[in-house]
């Protein structure tokens, strides 16, 4: 192979995967789209703030009720000000039954 050859196919390589990490770099880097009705938290429902946001207080004075849910997925408390993210609060879980023999 010769000296041209070898320097258009590492060119042709390099612009390969230069076009393979953008593509993938554009596909991971959407925004996650939610669909209408999935939401994390509702009004009314009781929310409680991670043990690290809320150092020394038991879980009982870290939860709050939801008073709004935002557009931007962010919800406003009772008795809380501001504006929170899902991620400030502990993971919902849901009791499953228990099947028992």
């Amino acid at each position: 192979m010769n000296k041209r050859t070898r320097w258009l196919l590492s060119g042709l390589a390099l612009g390969a995967g230069s076009i393979s990490a953008a593509l993938r770099w554009k596909r991971n880097n959407r925004p996650v789209e939610r669909k209408t009705g999935d939401v994390w938290a509702r009004p009314g429902m009781a929310v409680t703030f991670r043990a690290e946001l809320m150092p020394g207080r038991d879980r009982q004075p870290r939860t709050f009720l939801v008073k709004e849910l935002l557009p931007s997925g962010r919800v406003s408390l009772h008795g809380v000000d501001g504006e929170h993210a899902e991620k400030e609060f502990e993971p919902i879980h849901f009791d499953r039954p228990s099947h028992h023999s």
